[in-house]
């Protein structure tokens, strides 16, 4: 197993379990026309933490990898709204804010490979 593939499913693990560590931070930035945003947040934690441990087994590494794929499409709603203003940000710099939707489609990428 690659040390990426490795680094990846850590990755997703451990961004999945602050979720259910610190909900509140998630809830925050969440766009408000998502329903049952609390919900939400331990559903994708949830997922992610999955998804994350599908990387390391073959078998199912490329159902996880189109996982992480559509989790990432989605949470580019999160990153959008906090650029919306400082209220939305919470206090995280705009250049940090803009640097991450690019980011998001290397995620993408990355996660491409492992289908």
């Amino acid at each position: 197993m690659n040390w990426d593939l490795i680094l990846m499913g850590v990755m997703y693990s451990f961004a999945g379990t602050m979720h259910f560590i610190k909900p509140k931070v998630y809830l925050k930035v969440m766009p408000k026309f998502f329903k049952a945003r609390t919900f939400l947040v331990y559903l994708s934690g949830a997922f992610e933490i999955l998804l994350g441990i599908g990387l390391f087994f073959e078998y199912t590494r490329s159902l996880a990898a189109i996982g992480i794929i559509l989790i990432l499409v989605v949470f580019l709603s999160v990153h959008f709204n906090m650029l919306r203003g400082e209220k939305y940000a919470m206090k995280v710099p705009k250049w940090i804010l803009i640097v991450r939707i690019p980011l998001q489609f290397i995620l993408i990428w990355w996660a491409y490979l492992y289908i």
